[in-house]
């Protein structure tokens, strides 16, 4: 994988246009000179996570004695289930007590961890890592371009939410998971013929 696959990849399972109801509305309940600095906070909270997973993935993976196999099939199958949800979405539902107060700032959930940072994400660059670990310079550039297309689109919700309407951002991210769920088979196979070519 290039640096432009890398990158798609990475864009497509944070999901940012499929994130915009949810950041505009969780973002609704704060101060109105808050929101964009709470916004960036969320969003460089996921940055640091994500890249703790980059270069700290390996060695958790060694400790937990798990090989690169069980990591591409697991994260086929998390990436396809992933794509499920974005061609056929669940309306998602939120309880009377679940409602944020006036003025409540979020803090690490929702919006950093795990609508930016995901499993989906981290399972990616776990990926990445343990199978090409001398190209994590290119692996660090692919995740700061999908981090800072993430954060210019998730800046921009309210204009995108309007321009785009709610029929144009489901389209979208049904598109996106169209797309995903091929990257999830292939992901999913390449494990799969590994392990066999390996253990064959």
């Amino acid at each position: 994988m290039d640096l432009i696959g890398a990158f798609v990849l990475l864009f497509v399972v944070m999901d940012p246009l499929g994130n915009i109801p949810i950041f505009v509305s969780v973002l609704d309940h704060v101060r109105p000179e808050r929101r964009y600095k709470v916004l960036a906070r969320e969003l460089l909270i996921a940055l640091a996570i994500l890249f703790a997973f980059l270069f700290g993935g390996q060695y958790l993976l060694a400790a937990l004695h798990l090989s690169q196999y069980s990591v591409s099939v697991a994260g086929g199958i998390i990436l396809f289930l992933i794509a499920l949800k974005m061609i056929f979405p669940v309306p998602r539902q939120m309880r009377d007590d679940d409602e944020p107060d006036d003025d409540e700032e979020p803090f690490l959930v929702p919006l950093a961890v795990p609508m930016v940072a995901g499993p989906s994400a981290m399972a990616i660059l776990l990926l990445l890592a343990t199978r090409h670990p001398d190209r994590l310079g290119l692996w660090s550039l692919a995740l700061f371009l999908a981090w800072a297309a993430t954060a210019i689109i998730l800046a921009a919700a309210p204009l995108i939410k309007h321009m785009l309407g709610k029929r144009g951002l489901i389209a979208v991210e049904r598109l996106m998971g169209m797309l995903l769920v091929a990257i999830s088979v292939q992901m999913f196979l390449e494990g799969i013929t590994e392990f066999l070519g390996d253990y064959a």
